[in-house]
C-alpha cells in the first residue's frame, strides 16, 4: 500500500497512555466468542458491557515510539475513507459527516461506555467515533496471521462502514430490534450488519483503485484478514467446535464474499445483506 506522502486526516483524537476505566463495551470487529475470552476486530459498539479488572498501563517509551510510526498510516487511511465516502454519500443525497478516530491504550471512555483494547477496534454510534488501540496491529499480524498494511486498512474501513450504516439509518433500525428479539434471533441481524460493513469496506477499496495507492497483493491481504476472523474459524480455534446460533459477525466465507462483492462492484446499492436468503452468494 503506497500511502506515504498523501493527505492525513485531522479527525484523530490521540488518548494513548491516558488510561480510563474497567468496563468493556462493544463487539469488536471480531466480537465475543466466549464470554470472558474476547477476540479482536470491531463491531458497532452496542454489545452488553462486561466488568473486568483495571488493566491500564502507560506506554513505554519504546512502544510509543513504535506506535508513533503507525499513526500517520492510520491518519492517511482515515483521510482516504473521508474522500471516498464524501463523494458516495453525496450521490445518495446524504451529507457525510466525518467520524472521529480515537487512539487509546488499554481502556478509555466512549459514548457506548468504557472501551477496552480486548474488544478490538469498534465503532460507537452514540458518539460517531471509531476506537482503536494500536496494539491490535500486532494482534492482527501475530495472532490472526493477517499481515500487511492493507489488512489493517480493511479493519479501519470496516469500522467506517458502521459509520455509513449510522448515517443511512440502518444501525438505528437494527438497534431497535434488540429489545424485541431473543439473543439468538438478534444475532442473525448482527451478522447481516457486520457483513454489510465488510461490503462497505470493499466499496471503499474499489474506489482506491487508480489513485496510485493500491499495490499488488493488497486486496488479498484484506481477504485473508476477513478469512481469519470469521465466527466459524474463531470458534473452532478457541473452543474446538462451532455454534452457528451464536455467530455475530459471519463466517469466513461470508466475510470474504461481501468484501469482495463491494470491491468488485463499487455499488453501494448492491450491499443489502438484510434482504437475501443466501449470505454466501447474495
Amino acid at each position: 500500500m503506497l500511502w506515504q506522502g498523501r493527505r492525513e486526516s485531522d479527525n484523530v483524537e490521540d488518548r494513548r497512555g491516558i488510561g480510563g476505566g474497567h468496563v468493556i463495551a462493544g463487539g469488536g470487529i471480531i466480537g465475543v466468542i466466549i464470554l470472558l475470552v474476547k477476540f479482536f476486530l470491531g463491531g458497532s459498539g452496542n454489545d452488553t458491557q462486561l466488568q473486568v479488572p483495571d488493566q491500564n498501563q502507560p506506554l513505554s517509551t519504546e512502544e510509543k515510539a513504535r506506535q508513533d510510526q503507525e499513526v500517520p498510516f492510520v491518519r492517511t487511511v482515515l483521510a482516504e475513507t473521508e474522500d471516498v465516502w464524501t463523494q458516495l454519500m453525496q450521490k445518495q443525497g446524504v451529507t457525510y459527516t466525518d467520524p472521529k478516530l480515537v487512539l487509546f491504550t488499554d481502556a478509555t471512555q466512549s459514548g457506548c461506555g468504557f472501551a477496552q483494547s480486548a474488544t478490538g477496534p469498534f465503532y460507537c454510534p452514540s458518539d460517531q467515533k471509531v476506537y482503536i488501540d494500536l496494539s491490535f496491529y500486532d494482534e492482527l499480524k501475530d495472532r490472526f496471521h493477517a499481515s500487511g498494511d492493507f489488512a489493517m486498512a480493511y479493519v479501519i474501513a470496516h469500522e467506517i462502514g458502521h459509520h455509513i450504516q449510522k448515517l443511512l439509518g440502518t444501525s438505528d433500525k437494527i438497534d431497535r430490534l434488540r429489545q424485541q428479539l431473543s439473543d439468538e434471533e438478534f444475532n442473525k441481524y448482527s451478522v447481516r450488519l457486520e457483513l454489510q460493513a465488510d461490503f462497505y469496506a470493499g466499496v471503499w477499496a474499489h474506489y482506491e483503485q487508480g489513485k496510485g495507492i493500491l499495490e499488488k497483493g493488497d486486496i488479498e491481504e484484506a481477504l485473508n484478514a476477513a478469512n481469519q476472523i470469521g465466527d466459524d474459524r474463531l470458534q473452532k480455534e478457541s473452543q474446538g467446535y462451532v455454534v452457528p446460533e451464536s455467530f455475530t459477525h459471519g463466517t469466513s466465507e461470508q466475510r470474504m464474499h461481501w468484501f469482495r462483492k463491494g470491491y468488485e462492484t463499487g455499488d453501494i446499492n448492491q450491499g443489502d445483506t438484510f434482504n437475501t436468503n443466501d449470505l454466501n452468494n447474495g
